[in-house]
């Protein structure tokens, strides 16, 4: 992936990327197992799609650096 290709997702996209549903992505991120969000604005927050692809390449070796 190219640098300036890493963008930021909405929970929807990410929803729809991975296939999982807002409460156990939710979930995931609250045990570590799932890249937590990013604040992109006052009321607004993203996952960066590279993050989102790294979980999706091994989503059971996934551990978020505390």
């Amino acid at each position: 992936m190219n640098e300036t290709d890493d963008r930021f997702l909405r929970i929807g996209d990410v929803i729809n990327k991975t296939g999982r549903s807002r409460a156990a992505i939710y979930r995931m991120i609250a045990q570590g197992q799932f890249p937590r969000q990013e604040r992109i604005g006052v009321r607004a927050v993203g996952w960066r799609l590279s993050a989102v692809l790294q979980w999706m390449s091994a989503p059971t070796e996934f551990r978020e650096a505390r």
